[in-house]
């Protein structure tokens, strides 16, 4: 039994004082034991009694380089020593700069502006007040709107949730920040006919709803569309060939920005430093997060191209938004560290070689009657489940929740497998390890999901 530090039953304490997030504390109020990681080491973690897990989900998306990476620490406590803290209103701090200045080096195209958040709700928030700025102080103050994806998920904040695509999660906190519009997202496995059977026009399809959004709600009032390169929730959805072709083009003719939402897809996850590089187009801005610091330090950043920096370099202009905690220096500190493994080791050759190996080995789990869909990109893939794979029919909401719920959930982290069962759209299970493992993982990986939706399909 571990205790705090006022003596108190560590469990009781968790119980009676830590409000955890997106958790049901019902299954706590009779004596339930709180889950509780006490250690990380590489790409396994350690709960309180010593037991080893498999990290299949890099703490939410987050650590890249594995945990308990030393250098990063050592990194962090030097900054510390130096200067713990200091805000960059109107300041700055060499550390915030050399990263703002290695951050522009990675990204695409003219993306050279860094503006410092602390995560990537903040990110995003930050995105749409600039584009709302940007265009009042180019003439064009009625562009104030968004178009995002259904089903996508962009943050919790006011801003962030309206962007969000997942009508359970806003309908407790509306009314929202009004103008955020949505259209389908890029789910080939549900396409509707006639699209189901030919992957590209599909995508055409998908990025034609954009222009027909845009041109309901007015092109002189859309400032911006969000997109992830490739969308979590519902369970990473890549886009189809020619997709974001199509869309940048849709974006130039009627002077909307893009917006690259890629606080999980930046940092290697999907095969390059960031991923719409991946995908292979040119966003206007890209937000990001949680793999710069890889989880050392909470932090985030904005990207913007020149042209959007441009009306603020003269007069009296100025972006009236910041952050008591962006561009922290010791999380700075964290993010260079995090960005010097990255290149000492090869991480996004190591992603490119391995990804195939990693699909070919979720593959394998298609022959299972419960298993409909694997899909993603680079190391983050979502594994639909189904009732019927060959009508495709999903569960019931009832059955979901004891499926997932009831039982993956706990099964597969008595497996020794931290990872996502979650039904924000069809029920899926999502995996994004850390970086870092190879072909041995993968099929430990397989194995252990095998043997636990092996079970489940004879559950329901």
């Amino acid at each position: 039994m571990s205790t705090t530090p006022a003596g108190t039953d560590r469990q009781a304490a968790a119980r009676d004082h830590l409000w955890q997030h997106f958790a049901r504390h019902s299954l706590y109020e009779d004596g339930g034991q709180v889950p509780m990681i006490v250690r990380g080491e590489g790409h396994h973690v350690y709960d309180e009694q010593g037991k080893e897990y498999i990290d299949g989900l890099a703490g939410l998306f987050v650590n890249q380089v594995g945990h308990g990476r030393t250098e990063i620490a050592e990194a962090m406590a030097k900054q510390a020593g130096q200067l713990a803290y200091f805000p960059l209103w109107s300041y700055a701090h060499p550390m915030a700069v050399d990263l703002a200045e290695r951050v522009a080096s990675l990204a695409p195209g003219e993306l050279n502006r860094v503006f410092f958040t602390s995560g990537g709700g903040e990110s995003v928030e930050s995105a749409w007040k600039l584009a709302k700025q940007y265009f009042k102080l180019t003439g064009k103050p009625g562009k104030h709107k968004v178009i995002s994806r259904a089903i996508a998920y962009h943050g919790t904040p006011q801003g962030a949730l309206s962007i969000t695509g997942l009508p359970p999660l806003k309908e407790m906190f509306e009314p929202l920040v009004p103008g955020a519009h949505k259209v389908p997202n890029t789910n080939f496995y549900r396409a509707p006919a006639p699209f189901d059977t030919d992957e590209k026009a599909f995508g055409r399809w998908a990025a034609d709803q954009i222009e027909a959004a845009i041109e309901m709600e007015g092109p002189d009032t859309v400032a911006a569309v969000f997109l992830e390169p490739v969308q979590n929730a519902g369970g990473c959805f890549p886009p189809p060939p020619g997709y974001f072709d199509r869309v940048r083009e849709i974006c130039d003719e009627h002077d909307v920005l893009l917006v690259s939402d890629e606080v999980i897809c930046a940092f290697g996850r999907v095969g390059d430093m960031f991923g719409s590089q991946a995908m292979g187009y040119q966003p206007d801005i890209i937000t990001c997060a949680k793999g710069l610091t890889s989880g050392y330090a909470p932090m985030g950043a904005m990207i913007a191209s020149d042209a959007l920096f441009e009306p603020f370099k003269s007069g009296t202009a100025s972006f009236a938004h910041g952050y008591t905690f962006g561009g922290h220096p010791v999380a700075a500190a964290a993010a260079m560290a995090n960005l010097d493994i990255f290149e000492r080791e090869g991480i996004i050759p190591h992603v490119q070689e391995n990804a195939p190996r990693f699909r070919a080995a979720l593959e394998r789990l298609l022959d299972l009657p419960i298993v409909g869909d694997v899909r993603g990109e680079g190391y983050f893939y979502g594994i639909e489940l189904v009732k019927d794979k060959e009508t495709k029919e999903t569960f019931t909401d009832e059955e979901s929740e004891r499926l997932l719920r009831g039982f993956l959930s706990k099964a597969l982290y008595d497996a020794g497998l931290y990872c996502r069962a979650d039904d924000r759209g069809d029920p899926v299970i999502q995996l994004s390890p850390p970086l870092t493992i190879g072909p041995a993982e993968f099929d430990d990986i397989e194995q252990r999901l095998r043997a636990v939706l092996t079970k489940g399909a004879e559950l329901v």
